[in-house]
């Protein structure tokens, strides 16, 4: 065990000698000034935490010394900064979102406190060996460091002066990875640099939160008769904006999608109805039509023959670009319009009398989604006609839905099970 020596001077202040044994011999480090006794407890913690050893990157007389800085090092949110602005292939909304994420949650929110000083809460710090804080670097970030990141992100901060009030908010499991995602990529790019400024990626074995703990939470599954109860609703208003809902829950389309729809996507011989475009948010706030979410987003979607004849009332004296949902103005519905005039209405009426759930538009999709697995048709074929990029998103997301091959799989795995044993061979001497 180590202890500590109070060693009084003539001037009337003291020094602190913090002794213990290492390998038979005696160690030292002597703390002085108005903070050593503290400075001397806590080095005592530290040895005696190390083992009764020196700690880590600990210096006789100095302290904690941190690496050699590089000459290239740069600020992170600098760095964080430039990398965004250059990157190539992405839309200028994507780079807002970039940088409202660095500018929110890497560089943290600030908070003037009872002491009348400004203090950054929640946004990537490099922590010293001797924990003390410091402005996050491309070079000095480290793994803790991203842990640490996350943690608070998860958490959120509370305000001190007002604990019922919050600094920053807990953020989900996905918003939390869409953020890491964004920091690995920026550190990758220091990492890959013709001169790299870092050994290896400090994001690589962050422990995120899982992603799959909201799942069902965030998703409203409607049953057909649950859906029924809102299209009734709504028929009695707005036939029209019904027939939108109607085919939003018959094809999983997003709302971006089907808005953009125009009368040239419909083929009405081979029954089936392209995916083309889609409506895109621009940084103003603004939308303008442009290509599909994804590559695999364009695809083309095969309709019953009911869908076909809810398409066929719409297409009468349309040409070839209109649209084909469209409010009485003739022009495309904006979802906000839509939520609030027709579907929210149809969801409170149908709520009062009886409904106990409350779905946003989009569950029309995950609905879809659920109906489609309810009927046995395979994962990679439900892929396909959402327009997901990878067959991960589908599992990810409505993998757990998979439950009406349970009684197939158990056959099979039974009747696997009840075959012969395989007769024992004869030994080759």
């Amino acid at each position: 065990m180590a202890s500590i020596v109070e060693r009084p001077k003539k001037s009337g202040e003291s020094t602190y000698q913090v002794k213990w044994r290492e390998s038979g011999e005696w160690q030292t480090e002597n703390f002085g000034g108005t903070e050593g006794a503290t400075q001397a407890e806590q080095f005592k913690s530290l040895v005696e935490a190390h083992g009764n050893r020196w700690p880590f990157g600990w210096v006789r007389g100095k302290g904690f010394v941190e690496p050699e800085e590089d000459p290239d090092d740069a600020p992170l949110l600098a760095w964080a900064t430039r990398y965004v602005d250059r990157l190539t292939g992405v839309e200028q909304r994507t780079k807002k979102d970039y940088h409202r994420d660095i500018k929110r949650h890497f560089a943290g929110t600030p908070h003037t406190g009872p002491d009348g000083v400004e203090r950054q809460y929640g946004g990537i710090v490099h922590t010293r060996r001797d924990g003390t804080a410091s402005p996050a670097t491309v070079c000095t970030v480290t793994e803790d460091d991203v842990q640490d990141w996350v943690r608070v992100q998860a958490e959120g901060v509370r305000d001190p002066q007002t604990p019922d009030k919050w600094l920053i908010r807990p953020a989900s499991p996905k918003s939390i990875a869409n953020r890491h995602g964004l920091l690995f990529c920026i550190f990758q790019a220091a990492v890959d640099a013709p001169q790299p400024l870092r050994p290896g990626n400090p994001c690589s074995k962050t422990r995120l939160p899982r992603t799959d703990d909201q799942t069902e939470e965030e998703m409203c599954f409607l049953e057909h008769d649950e859906y029924a109860r809102i299209s009734a609703e709504m028929r009695l208003f707005d036939p029209k904006a019904a027939d939108l809902c109607d085919f939003l829950v018959g094809t999983g389309l997003r709302w971006g999608e089907i808005t953009a729809l125009q009368a040239r996507d419909v083929s009405t011989r081979r029954k089936t109805v392209s995916i083309q475009r889609a409506w895109r948010r621009q940084e103003d706030n603004t939308f303008k039509v442009g290509p599909p979410k994804t590559k695999k987003a364009r695809r083309v979607i095969a309709l019953s023959e009911g869908q076909m004849e809810l398409l066929r009332h719409h297409l009468l004296g349309r040409g070839p670009e209109d649209w084909v949902f469209r409010g009485r103005d003739g022009a495309a519905w904006r979802h906000s319009n839509f939520y609030n005039r027709k579907w929210k209405r149809a969801v409170d009426e149908a709520i009062k009398k009886g409904l106990t759930k409350r779905p946003r538009l989009h569950d029309l999709r995950h609905s879809h989604v659920a109906w489609l697995i309810a009927a046995n048709i395979p994962l990679p074929a439900i892929q396909t006609r959402l327009g997901h990029e990878s067959i991960t998103t589908t599992v990810d997301r409505y993998g757990h839905l998979v439950r009406a091959l349970d009684g197939e799989i158990a056959a099979a795995v039974e009747a696997a099970m009840a075959l012969p044993a395989p007769r024992k061979l004869k030994q080759v001497v």
